[in-house]
C-alpha cells in the first residue's frame, strides 16, 4: 500500500466518504462521522463557518472544524486542551464533561460556550478559532444546567438559553433563559422557564439562541436522540413569551430524528441547517439543509405538503457562498511523519506523557499503560488513542512495531465502545500471542473474552542485558461493513493478510460513537514499560 504523500494531507479527500459529488450538488451527510449536537458560525469575512461538537471526556475536546462552503470541512484544531478539574477528568470518565457546545463570533472574539452537567456553564474564546483558545471561565456553577447558547443583542446585553438535565436537575424537558454580564462571564440574573415541552414537545433541549429581523428565535430539538424532530420558536422578548412550531422532521425519509443544529447564513444571504442524524454504533453524523422562510417560519430541508414542517435532504444543491472551493475532507490516515499528533486524535482522559509521544522519526510512541490492581476491562483505560469512524464501511490498515519488556505486556488495535474487540500481540514468555480480546457491556463491569488466533516468533530481541525487550512487527487490519459488522485481520509482510478472530458487532460508547485506534496496557505492578511504535495507519475502502 503506497503512502500517503503530506500534499494530500494538506487538500485531504476521503476514499470512504465525500459528500461533495463535484457537480454542484452534495450528499448527506455532509461529515460522515460523530460530531455530536452540532453548532456553527460564520466569520467576519462571510465565507469562513466555523463548526465545534461535543466532546464529553475525550481530549483533547471541542474539536474546531472549518469550512468555506459548508459541505467541505477540514479539522483544524481544539479549543481545550485539559478537562477541569482534573481529578475527573484524568481517569477515564465515560460520558461527562462536554455537552452540547455553541459557538458564536461577537465583537472581534469566537466565543464557546457549554453545560458540564456536573460543573457548571463554561465558555472558552479566542481571536483565531485554528489557534490558541484561553482557559475555560465558569460563568455559572450549576448542577444539571446543558446545551447552553449566548446571544449578544443589539443594545449590548447578552442572554443565555439553556436546558436541563433530569438525572441531575431532577427535572428535564424546559428550557431557560438568564442574562450574563455584557462580557458573557457571568451569571446576573435568574433563569426564566421559556418553554415546557412536557406536554407535546418531550426531551426538548439543545436550544440555539439568534436574533434575526427584530425576532428572538430559539430552534431547538424534542422527541428524543433517535426520533425527535427541530423546532422553532419565536418571540419579540428573550424572555418570551414564545410560540413554536415544528419545521423539520423524519416525514417520508430515511433520516432519522433530524435535529439538534445550528443555523447559518452564507454570504449570499441564503440560511442553512446543520443537525446531526443519530446512527447508533457509527454515533451522530451531520447534515446540511436548505432553510427557506415561508410565512415568517424557517421551514428546513424540503416541505413537500406544505405544512411548514420540512424532510431531510439526501442530495441537493450546494450552498451558494460566491465560489467553488477544493474538495476537501476530515483527515484520517496517519503516516506520523510529523512531531505532533494528528487531529483527527483523541485520548479517553486528559493527556499524560506517559501515554506516548510524537517523533520525527516518522512513528509514534505508546506506552503500556498499567492497569488496576481489580483490572476488569478498558473501560477504565485513560491511554486509548482513538479517533471517529468516518464512514459506514471501511479498512484501516496499521503498521506497528512492539517491544514488550515483561510477560503480559500488549499493545495492538481496537475498535471501543459499549462493547469493545481489540486484536493486540502479547508477550507470553520470549514469544508473541495474537490474541482477539472482546468484552460485551464494558460499561456494566463485565469480563473479557480472550481467542488466541496465533503464536509468533519474536522479530528481535535486545542485545543487551538491561531491561531487555523482545520486539514484534506485524500489520494489523480492521473492517467495517454496512451494519456496523467489525472483523480483523493480520499480515507478517503487510500484502498476504489473514483473518483473525470472529466478526464483532460495533456498539456506541457513553454519548459517543465507537472509535477506533490504538491500545497499549500491562498488569499492574513496577515493570518497566513497553512501548508500541506505530508506523503508520491508512484508512481506505
Amino acid at each position: 500500500m503506497a503512502a500517503l504523500p503530506m500534499a494530500s494531507m494538506a487538500q485531504y479527500r476521503s476514499q470512504v466518504w465525500c459528500p461533495d459529488n463535484g457537480d454542484g450538488t452534495y450528499t448527506n451527510p455532509v461529515i460522515n462521522a460523530d460530531y455530536s449536537d452540532p453548532d456553527v458560525c460564520v466569520g467576519p469575512s462571510g465565507t469562513d463557518f466555523y463548526l465545534t461538537a461535543s466532546s464529553f471526556n475525550c481530549v483533547p475536546g471541542l474539536p474546531i472544524l472549518h469550512s468555506n462552503d459548508l459541505v467541505n470541512w477540514k479539522i483544524v484544531g481544539h479549543a481545550i486542551k485539559k478537562m477541569v478539574p482534573e481529578e475527573v477528568f484524568d481517569k477515564a470518565a465515560h460520558g461527562i464533561g462536554v455537552w452540547a457546545p455553541s459557538i458564536r463570533y461577537h465583537n472581534g472574539e469566537y466565543y464557546i460556550y457549554w453545560g458540564d452537567p456536573d460543573h457548571g456553564v463554561f465558555m472558552v474564546k479566542t481571536k483565531d478559532p485554528a489557534g490558541e483558545w484561553e482557559e475555560p471561565v465558569l460563568v455559572m456553577k450549576s448542577k444539571g444546567i446543558i446545551d447552553t447558547t449566548p446571544l449578544w443583542d443589539d443594545d449590548g446585553r447578552c442572554y443565555l438559553v439553556f436546558g436541563w438535565a433530569g438525572s441531575r436537575a431532577g427535572f428535564k424537558s424546559v428550557l431557560s433563559v438568564c442574562e450574563l454580564s455584557a462580557d458573557g462571564t457571568k451569571a446576573i440574573g435568574n433563569p426564566v422557564i421559556v418553554f415546557d415541552g412536557n406536554n407535546t414537545n418531550r426531551t426538548v433541549e439543545g436550544p440555539k439562541f439568534y436574533k434575526i429581523d427584530g425576532w428572538y428565535w430559539i430552534l431547538a430539538p424534542a422527541g428524543g436522540v433517535p426520533t425527535g424532530w427541530q423546532l422553532a420558536m419565536r418571540s419579540k422578548s428573550p424572555f418570551g413569551p414564545y410560540e413554536s412550531k415544528m419545521v423539520l422532521a423524519q416525514g417520508k425519509s430515511e433520516v432519522n430524528g433530524p435535529h439538534q443544529g445550528g443555523l447559518v447564513r452564507t454570504s449570499q444571504g441564503e440560511d442553512w441547517f446543520l443537525h446531526f442524524q443519530d446512527k447508533g454504533p457509527y454515533g451522530r453524523v451531520v447534515h446540511l439543509q436548505p432553510v427557506n422562510w415561508v410565512k415568517g417560519w424557517p421551514v428546513m430541508g424540503v416541505d413537500k405538503d406544505g405544512d411548514l414542517c420540512g424532510d431531510p435532504v439526501t442530495r441537493y444543491k450546494k450552498p451558494n457562498v460566491g465560489k467553488t472551493y477544493p474538495i476537501q475532507n476530515p483527515v484520517e490516515s496517519d503516516e506520523f511523519n510529523e512531531p505532533v499528533l494528528g487531529k483527527q486524535w483523541q485520548w479517553h482522559a486528559n493527556y499524560n506523557p506517559k501515554f506516548g509521544q510524537p517523533t520525527p522519526y516518522g512513528f509514534y510512541r505508546l506506552y503500556t499503560n498499567k492497569l488496576s490492581e481489580n483490572f476488569v476491562n478498558l473501560w477504565e483505560a485513560p491511554n486509548l488513542l482513538l479517533q471517529k469512524t468516518p464512514a459506514d464501511s471501511f479498512t484501516a490498515t496499521a503498521k506497528i512495531k512492539f517491544a514488550a519488556k515483561k510477560e503480559g505486556q500488549y499493545a495492538g488495535i481496537i475498535m471501543m465502545g459499549l462493547d469493545y474487540s481489540a486484536l493486540v500481540v502479547k508477550r507470553v514468555g520470549d514469544k508473541f500471542q495474537l490474541l482477539q480480546v472482546t468484552c460485551h457491556k464494558a460499561d456494566k463491569g463485565k469480563p473479557e473474552e480472550v481467542k488466541v488466533i496465533a503464536e509468533l516468533d519474536a522479530t528481535d530481541k535486545d542485545k543487551i542485558d538491561y531491561e531487555p525487550a523482545i520486539y514484534e512487527e506485524i500489520y494489523l487490519r480492521l473492517t467495517v461493513k454496512d451494519g456496523a459488522k467489525l472483523t480483523f485481520a493480520y499480515s507478517k509482510n503487510g500484502k498476504k493478510f489473514e483473518t483473525a478472530g470472529d466478526e464483532f458487532q460495533m456498539r456506541e460508547g457513553k454519548w459517543i460513537g465507537a472509535k477506533f485506534g490504538f491500545v497499549a496496557e500491562e498488569p499492574a505492578g513496577k515493570a518497566p514499560s513497553g512501548f508500541l511504535d506505530v508506523d503508520w495507519i491508512r484508512v481506505t475502502k
